[in-house]
């Protein structure tokens, strides 16, 4: 059996859970595994190291502290935007997630976290930024 290396390419379910023990996400919910390549930084390193020398078919649980799970909240990725940046089909409220085109096309979704006035102040961060989270990994295949 191929067991993971720093080079591997892995096929895998995973569900997140968090402190509480609520699920937060999982690929099981459309049964699309995702695929994770070794060693191409798209993974913290703690991730990476328990994902090391397991094979296909082994299920593991592990918790990451928010700094190698998602990372800690930048307040830098909080930004205050314009309401006339918004309208019906987009419209300035609490708790939505936005998508905003950036120079190159590349998209970045945001939170909005409060409305006021003109200004809207929308959240960047990745949303399980700041929490430390217990990751579930199914793995489906190694290459």
């Amino acid at each position: 059996m191929t067991q993971i290396n720093s080079n591997s390419s892995i096929v895998a379910h995973i569900t997140m859970k968090l402190s509480d023990g609520s699920a937060a996400d999982s690929t099981k919910v459309n049964n699309k595994p995702a695929v994770i390549n070794m060693g191409d930084e798209s993974i913290s390193p703690a991730f990476e190291a328990e994902l090391l020398g397991m094979t296909a078919g082994q299920t593991k649980e592990f918790t990451l502290c928010a700094k190698d799970a998602f990372g800690e909240k930048n307040p830098d990725n909080i930004h205050y935007v314009d309401i006339t940046k918004f309208g019906a089909d987009t419209p300035a409220e609490v708790g939505s997630i936005v998508t905003f085109t950036q120079p190159g096309g590349i998209e970045l979704p945001g939170m909005i976290i409060e409305v006021s006035g003109g200004s809207v102040t929308v959240d960047f961060n990745h949303p399980l930024a700041g929490q430390d989270v217990t990751f579930v990994i199914d793995v489906v295949e190694v290459k």
